[in-house]
């Protein structure tokens, strides 16, 4: 098989690079931001307030201190607050990234994680924030 010359390489990586200007607008209008008002409370690696792997989410993900992660209620799931969806709540600085899931019993709510940080959680108490997040699109969209 020859080898491709540089025109042609050239060429196609201009269409890709092309392609990919074109579309890159109507993917990030296709999933508009949304934003909803929740319950948030804290949690912390700790055995009392979990299971006996306080450090792990529920899809696996190790939890460390200083992450910015955030724990949703499962009716929240298919509002596109999936594993790896950045949310911005109102009032604390930067993006939260969903890494674990609450108990069936919940609803609408979120649980920041705090870390080690017991005093901080309890500081937090339970407290309503508007929350904001793109949701993914689904497949084939």
């Amino acid at each position: 098989m020859p080898i491709p010359s540089q025109r042609t390489a050239r060429g196609r990586g201009a269409w890709l690079a092309a392609l990919v200007v074109l579309a890159l607008p109507a993917a990030c209008a296709a999933a508009p931001e949304r934003s909803l008002d929740v319950l948030a409370s804290a949690y912390n690696s700790s055995v009392k307030q979990a299971d006996d792997r306080p450090s792990e989410g529920a899809w696996g993900d190790s939890l460390e201190p200083g992450m910015q992660a955030i724990a949703v209620s499962r009716d929240l799931l298919d509002l596109g607050l999936t594993r790896g969806t950045r949310v911005r709540i109102d009032g604390l600085a930067g993006e939260f990234i969903v890494l674990d899931k609450m108990g069936r019993r919940w609803t609408r709510k979120i649980d920041i994680y705090m870390g080690d940080d017991v005093g901080a959680a309890k500081r937090w108490g339970v407290r309503p924030v508007r929350i904001h997040w793109r949701a993914p699109l689904p497949a084939g969209q």
